[in-house]
């Protein structure tokens, strides 16, 4: 069975062999919530897809169009599986209840690095800030050494901004993009972080310059989300 469920994943969870993360466009805040209750409807009504499969979790976009979904497999193979037997279905019964979800396309990653306030226990996120990196051209040895680069920078950062929780920082199978996952205490933390002293979060330092100004690095966005939705097989 399929159970819903408001804890939000473990992102660091050692059987999660493949994260996968896609936004799809909605349009507006009422269409929001509608498709994630079609969704939540979807699911609740069938058995869990597949065993390698450890979660699946909606966030709706604080812009008021957009969700993100992020899913949790054990393998590839296993979301292949899935879609080749479930997926259709399920995709067919959401556009029935809410025509016109723009998909922009599914990016498959692998976790790499996760850092978090290393002080009292973790509270409840109430923001997730999805921090997506562009580079020129594939390079998995310039996705490792770019994070690498950025936990130096957090380390050299005299002040630390309150209401960070946790980054996690996972590479795009193709080389080519770093997604960080980062839970925040609130979005409004996350707003006075970036609208701090430097160029984003981060302090003027060289490590932090070093970050920004990284070889073929092409763009960045970033994105507040609040989680809507987890289900989890029962």
């Amino acid at each position: 069975m399929t159970r819903r469920t408001d804890a939000h994943p473990v992102l660091d969870h050692p059987g999660v062999e493949a994260p996968l993360f896609s936004t799809w466009r909605v349009g507006t805040p009422e269409r929001q919530r509608l498709t994630v209750d079609a969704v939540a409807r979807t699911w609740e009504r069938r058995p869990w897809p597949a065993d390698g499969l450890l979660g699946y979790h909606v966030y709706t976009g604080h812009d008021g169009s957009t969700l993100l979904h992020h899913s949790q497999w054990a393998s590839e193979q296993a979301y292949e599986g899935f879609v080749k037997t479930h997926r259709q279905e399920r995709v067919d019964e959401v556009d029935t209840a809410v025509p016109g979800i723009e998909r922009a396309g599914l990016g498959r990653y692998r976790r790499y690095r996760s850092g978090a306030r290393g002080h009292g226990s973790a509270p409840v996120p109430g923001c997730v800030v999805i921090v997506d990196v562009e580079f020129e051209s594939p390079d998995p040895g310039r996705q490792r050494a770019w994070v690498d680069a950025v936990f130096e920078a957090l380390e050299s950062e005299p002040d630390q901004h309150p209401g960070g929780i946790s980054a996690h920082f996972h590479l795009s199978t193709d080389g080519t993009r770093v997604l960080n996952y980062a839970e925040w205490e609130s979005a409004r933390a996350h707003i006075d972080a970036l609208a701090a002293p430097g160029e984003g979060i981060g302090s003027a330092t060289r490590q932090w310059r070093r970050v920004q100004n990284w070889p073929g690095l092409k763009g960045s966005t970033v994105a507040r989300y609040e989680h809507a939705l987890g289900l989890v097989p029962g």
